[in-house]
C-alpha cells in the first residue's frame, strides 16, 4: 500500500497538497475535540470552575512545549528536503538525531514542568479559587510530556516524506483511549482534573508507542528505526537547531505574548468574577478548531516547499503558497460559518453559568471573523523557513505578534474603556494584520533572490540573502 505522497510533481499538486493536509488537519481537530472533552467533562462532573482551571494552563503549556516543538519543526523541514533530494544516507542521520533530541528534550522539560508548576501558576496571577486545581492538573500533565515529545518528532519526521495518515490513526486511537478514561475516571472515579491530567498522559503514551512501533517496522530507506542506532549526528543536530531553534523561540514569544493576555484576563477575573476566566477558557477552545485547521494547511505549505526547495523546483514552491493561501481562506470560512451562529450553544457546552456564556461570545466574534489573518501569516512564515530563513520570520513575529500585544496590555489595558475581554481579544487581528504584510513581504523579496540554478550551493547550506 503507497503510503507517500509526490510533493515535487506540478501535475495534481494542489490535490497532492490536500491529501497531504487533510490527514493532518483531522489530527489537530481530533486533538483538540480531546482536549475539549476535558474541559466539557470536567466542568460538567468535575469540581467548581475546572473549565477555568484547565484552560488557565493552556498558555503555560504552550509557552514551555511549543517552544522545544520548533525543533520538530526544524526536523520536518530537513527530512523533507532530504526526500526531495533522495538523499536517503542524510535521511537516516534525521531520523536518529531527531529521535534522540524528543527523548532528551521531552525528560528534561517533563521534570522542569512537574517542580515548577505551582510558580508559575503564582506568576501568572492566577485566580485563588482555581490554583490548587490548576496545580494539580499541570503536574500531572508535564509528566506525560516526554511521550508527547517522542510523538510530535516521529510523526513529524513521517510525515516530512508524505506519510500523514498513519500519525493521523495513532492519534486518533489514543484519544479514543483519552475520551473513555475521562468517563470513567471523572464520572465514576470521582477524580476531577487529576483525572483528566492522568488520562492525557496515559493518551499521550498510546501515541508515542504506536510511532515507535511504526517506525521500528519500518523498511522504507528514508526514516528506517533501530533503537541501538539512536544517537546524535553532530551536523544534523546542528542544522535542525538552526532551522527549529528561531522557529521554537518565534512559538515561546507568542506563548509568552499570550501567558501576558491570560494574566490579564485573571485580573479581570479578580475584578469581575471567575465567570470571565471560564468563559474565556470555552471561547479559546472553540477558536482552536478553526486556528488549527488552518495551520494545518501552513504545514503542509511547509513540508510542501521544503520538498520542492531540495528538488529545486522554484515553479511550484510559488503554486504551493498560492494553493495554501486559498486552501486557510476556504477552512476558515466553513468553520466560522458553522461556529459562529452556534456560538452560545456550543459554549454551554463548556459552562453554564450566562455570564461566562456572554464573556465568552466577546471574544468568540472578536476573534473568528479576522482568523484567517492568522493562517495567512503562518503560511508565509513557515515557507520562509522552508526556504532556509527560519531566523527572520522570528524576529518578525516576536516583534509584530509580542511586542505589540505587550503594548496593548500595558498601555492600552488599563484605561477603563478597554479594561475588558472584548479589547483584549481585538488586540488579535491587530497585530495579526501587521505580523502578516511583514512576512508576505519578505516572503516575496528572499524568494525572488534565490538562485535555484546555482549547483555549486546544496540546498543544505542554506546560501543566505539580503532583506
Amino acid at each position: 500500500m503507497k503510503r507517500t505522497i509526490n510533493m515535487t510533481e506540478k501535475k495534481g499538486l494542489f490535490l497532492s497538497l490536500c491529501i497531504f493536509i487533510a490527514p493532518l488537519m483531522l489530527s489537530g481537530i481530533l486533538q483538540l475535540l480531546y482536549t475539549a472533552s476535558d474541559l466539557i467533562i470536567c466542568g460538567s462532573f468535575g469540581p467548581e470552575h475546572s473549565t477555568g482551571a484547565i484552560s488557565v494552563t493552556s498558555p503555560l503549556i504552550n509557552m514551555i512545549v511549543t517552544s522545544t516543538l520548533g525543533l520538530a519543526t526544524g526536523a520536518n523541514v530537513l527530512m523533507a528536503k532530504c526526500f526531495g533530494a533522495k538523499d536517503k544516507e542524510k535521511g537516516q542521520r534525521v531520523v536518529y538525531t531527531s529521535m534522540a533530541l524528543s527523548l532528551v528534550l521531552g525528560i528534561a522539560i517533563g521534570v522542569f514542568g512537574a517542580v515548577c508548576s505551582r510558580y508559575f501558576l503564582k506568576w501568572m496571577g492566577t485566580h485563588g479559587d482555581i490554583i490548587d486545581l490548576s496545580t494539580e492538573y499541570l503536574t500531572i500533565y508535564f509528566i506525560g510530556v516526554p511521550f508527547t515529545m517522542i510523538y510530535n518528532f516521529g510523526a513529524a519526521i513521517m510525515r516530512a516524506v508524505g506519510d500523514t495518515k498513519r500519525p493521523f490513526y495513532f492519534l486518533a486511537l489514543s484519544g479514543v483511549v483519552n475520551v473513555l478514561l475521562n468517563l470513567l475516571f471523572v464520572i465514576v472515579f470521582r477524580m476531577g482534573v487529576a483525572g483528566v491530567a492522568i488520562c492525557t498522559a496515559i493518551s499521550q503514551f498510546c501515541a508515542a508507542t504506536m510511532v515507535i512501533i511504526s517506525m521500528l517496522k519500518n523498511k522504507r530507506d528514508f526514516y528506517r528505526f533501530k533503537l541501538r542506532k539512536l544517537r546524535f549526528y553532530k551536523k544534523e543536530t546542528g542544522e535542525i537547531i538552526r532551522i527549529g531553534l528561531p522557529a521554537g523561540l518565534q512559538s515561546f514569544i507568542f506563548s509568552f505574548a499570550n501567558l501576558m493576555i491570560m494574566s490579564s484576563i485573571n485580573e479581570l477575573g479578580e475584578k469581575y468574577g471567575a465567570a470571565v476566566i471560564d468563559g474565556n477558557g470555552a471561547s479559546s477552545s472553540l477558536e482552536g478548531f478553526v486556528y488549527t485547521a488552518m495551520n494545518s494547511c501552513a504545514q503542509g505549505a511547509m513540508t510542501f516547499v521544503s520538498a520542492n526547495f531540495g528538488a529545486r523546483k522554484k515553479s511550484n514552491i510559488s503554486r504551493v503558497v498560492l494553493y495554501t493561501l486559498a486552501l486557510v481562506m476556504i477552512v476558515w470560512g466553513v468553520l466560522t460559518a458553522v461556529i459562529l451562529p452556534l456560538g452560545k450553544p456550543l459554549l454551554k457546552l463548556y459552562v453554564s453559568d450566562p455570564q461566562a456564556i456572554e464573556e465568552g461570545m466577546k471574544r468568540l466574534v472578536a476573534i473568528s471573523i479576522t482568523y484567517f489573518l492568522c493562517g495567512f501569516m503562518d503560511t508565509f512564515a513557515y515557507s520562509l523557513r522552508a526556504i532556509g530563513h527560519s531566523t527572520l520570520p522570528a524576529v518578525v513575529s516576536a516583534i509584530g505578534g509580542c511586542g505589540l500585544r505587550l503594548l496593548w496590555i500595558f498601555f492600552f489595558f488599563p484605561i477603563p474603556y478597554f479594561n475588558n475581554l472584548l479589547w483584549l481579544a481585538i488586540s488579535y487581528p491587530i497585530t495579526w494584520v501587521i505580523t502578516t504584510a511583514v512576512h508576505f513581504i519578505c516572503f516575496i523579496v528572499l524568494f525572488k533572490k534565490i538562485d535555484f540554478d546555482n549547483k555549486e550551493v546544496t540546498i543544505f547550506e542554506y546560501p543566505q540573502t539580503e532583506l
